[in-house]
């Protein structure tokens, strides 16, 4: 929508504005507000202030690759590694019986605490306003640029309560550890507020419709609604949309459980954070601050198998009653699980607590749609759930997304400047996904903002980097999920050195602070005194760097010999140096791939550039070319259709069109 702006009053015009309060949006609200600095003033408009950072769907942070995402949002400063620190309930390295590139850390958290906790967090940062309320338009100027937001009516600014976002609440109070305030009337008209750059965090609530069994209900969450206009504005827009689908389980109480007769899934006994800030985030308390908690498995039957397949056509996965055709094929629904894996007899399902304050027991691996009535015996087929009591049946959710081939890997859309794309209306699926691609929108609109050029993160910097490349160059016919096999470099990519990779780049950017900046500093100095002891201390004539080397020396021994030189070396310190050292050979040859890829990458192929009128090219390259718009010849040699030879006549028109305007 066209709109003149110059009616708004000052209070209403804001540097960056944030629609959507998941992940993406509350990490884009803080990147921006942190890259604005101070004097800059940021926007978040939320359908349920209340909810900031609630999770939807499993109460867990991190997990292969996932974990690593959340390190390097940690290492740029962002909320969520804190946030599951300050609300684990469970800590696990996964695959860490295995190479150092495949570890991913994980967190089980309690999630009421994990809400406050974001909320604590975006409460502190003054130059952030929270909006209660929906966005029907997106405003753009003559020159086709975002530049503000119209609410329907109610809309209104609110605050915290901030006696009541303590992360550290206990018994029945986490339960309701969140409450916000009216900081003025609802607006009873529509109310445009005006921005220099708009980020989109929509989240399953575009269009959203949620289904058990026959029984339909708008809305992209139990007890919240549906954002029914942004999909017409994005049309408007001229944007392609599609439709894609998830689901969640049923939630079951704890009492109705046979919780002892059931093996334990246990965490780690010495647990791993994901944030470096965490001990001082958290002062004068314990890490990690809650109590631990154990999960427990079972599993399914073929007398479970036989029900779903007789009820297959109740299930609006397969009814033909849900419009999206796509699904997480990596979290598949218990339908599809059953489908697809026919000769399987049974199916893991773990149970995981959702709090440690209340009843609730999320059933990890039986996402359904199908009915109540379908449900309920379902679940107490499995062993140790005979009596079980169902607190909230799961459900399907349909909603509309954005193609990704229409954002760049900065997350700017390419047909409308100035806004920005975040989290599952890419066509992902994950906190984690979603957190990290808020960072990077939260942080480039504040730099569109401030009239400064967009940054990217490469393949080789980050799985954020791997993740918005598959999206630019990939269109995903199903939600994308992240994993270490996606990452060609993910050697470089490790959880245990995110943020010698992006601190110091976070730190150029605005979004690290001082403290933070500082302590990775210290961080550093004492890496390079191990690894200088190491080169210099013997050990029977060997030098103590090439006995590390050696897979059957321990960490411990190795630090029981620098000790009385250094004093106490952490354990986690001693672990990267090592890594560094036992992998070094292959981490030369990475960086030797990453040094040839990077001559295409840093190549730009001009916006001008019209592929029709590229002399060479098939034409299947041509229709890819104009579809995805590849920002560099690196994106372009990514892309499906696209060939060698096509990558060599694009970069010769290049070279022409650079020639030209010398």
């Amino acid at each position: 929508m066209h709109a003149p702006l110059d009616h708004i009053p000052s209070s209403d015009r804001y540097d960056v504005i944030v629609i959507g309060g998941g992940h993406a949006g509350t990490e884009a609200a803080r990147a921006a507000a942190a890259a604005l600095g101070d004097g800059g003033r940021v926007a978040l408009i939320s359908m349920e202030p209340a909810r900031l950072g609630q999770m939807s769907c499993n109460p867990a942070i991190g997990g292969l690759a996932k974990g690593q995402m959340v390190r390097e949002i940690d290492a740029l400063g962002g909320i969520m590694g804190l946030a599951a620190d300050a609300s684990g309930i469970q800590f696990k390295v996964l695959n860490a019986s295995k190479g150092p590139a495949v570890r991913g850390p994980r967190a089980q958290c309690d999630k009421y605490a994990y809400r406050a906790d974001v909320q604590r967090q975006i409460a502190s940062v003054a130059n952030i306003d929270v909006f209660a309320g929906t966005v029907d338009e997106i405003l753009v100027d003559a020159d086709g640029a975002a530049c503000g937001v119209l609410m329907p009516p109610g809309g209104h600014r609110v605050g915290a309560d901030a006696r009541a976002i303590d992360a550290n609440a206990r018994g029945d109070a986490i339960a309701e550890c969140v409450h916000t305030v009216a900081l003025e009337a609802a607006a009873p008209a529509p109310r445009a507020l005006a921005a220099r750059a708009v980020v989109l965090t929509t989240g399953t609530f575009m269009r959203a419709l949620m289904h058990t069994g026959e029984d339909k209900h708008e809305g992209g969450r139990i007890g919240e609604g549906s954002a029914r206009g942004i999909s017409g504005a994005l049309k408007s827009l001229g944007f392609e949309l599609g439709r894609l689908k998830t689901g969640t389980p049923p939630r079951v109480a704890r009492g109705s459980i046979d919780w002892d007769a059931l093996k334990p899934a246990l965490g780690d006994a010495q647990p791993l954070a994901f944030s470096d800030r965490s001990p001082d985030a958290l002062p004068a308390r314990r890490f990690p601050h809650l109590a631990q908690t154990d999960c427990r498995e079972t599993a399914t039957t073929p007398e479970i198998h036989a029900l779903i397949r007789d009820n297959l056509s109740r299930a609006p996965m397969y009814s033909g009653q849900i419009e999206a055709e796509c699904g997480p094929r990596y979290c598949p629904s218990i339908e599809d699980k059953i489908v697809r894996f026919a000769d399987r007899d049974a199916h893991h399902v773990f149970l995981e607590p959702e709090s440690l304050f209340t009843d609730e027991i999320y059933l990890n691996g039986v996402s359904t749609s199908l009915p109540a009535e379908v449900q309920l015996p379902l679940v107490r087929g499995l062993r140790g759930l005979e009596r079980a009591e169902i607190q909230k049946f799961g459900y399907a959710v349909e909603y509309d997304m954005v193609w990704p081939h229409q954002i760049d890997a900065t997350a700017e859309t390419k047909r409308v400047p100035r806004l920005f794309l975040a989290g599952q209306i890419n066509g992902t699926s994950g906190y984690e996904e979603a957190g990290a691609q808020g960072l990077i929108a939260g942080l480039n609109a504040a730099r569109r903002a401030r009239g400064l050029e967009c940054v990217r993160l490469a393949r080789h910097e980050a799985y954020t980097g791997v993740m918005f490349d598959d999206l630019v160059t990939r269109t995903p016919r199903e939600p994308y999920r992240m994993f270490t096999s996606r990452a060609e470099h993910r050697l470089l990519l490790r959880m245990d050195n995110a943020d010698e990779r992006l601190t110091r780049m976070g730190a150029e950017w605005g979004i690290v602070g001082a403290a933070q900046l500082a302590a990775f500093d210290e961080r550093m100095r004492a890496k390079d005194a191990l690894l200088r002891a190491l080169s210099e201390m013997r050990e029977g004539g060997a030098r103590l760097l090439d006995l590390a080397k050696r897979p059957d020396v321990e960490l411990a021994w190795l630090a029981s010999r620098v000790e009385p030189v250094l004093g106490a070396v952490s354990p986690a310190l001693m672990d990267r140096v090592v890594t560094d050292v036992r992998y070094e050979g292959y981490v030369v040859r990475q960086n030797a791939e990453v040094r040839r890829q990077a001559d295409y990458d840093s190549v730009a192929i001009p916006e001008s550039i019209d592929p029709h009128e590229i002399r060479g090219l098939r034409r299947e390259a041509v229709e890819t070319l104009a579809r995805f718009k590849p920002r560099t010849l690196g994106q372009a040699s990514r892309l499906a259709g696209i060939s060698p030879a096509d990558v060599t006549v694009v970069a010769m028109w290049v070279r022409r069109i650079g020639a030209s305007r010398r």
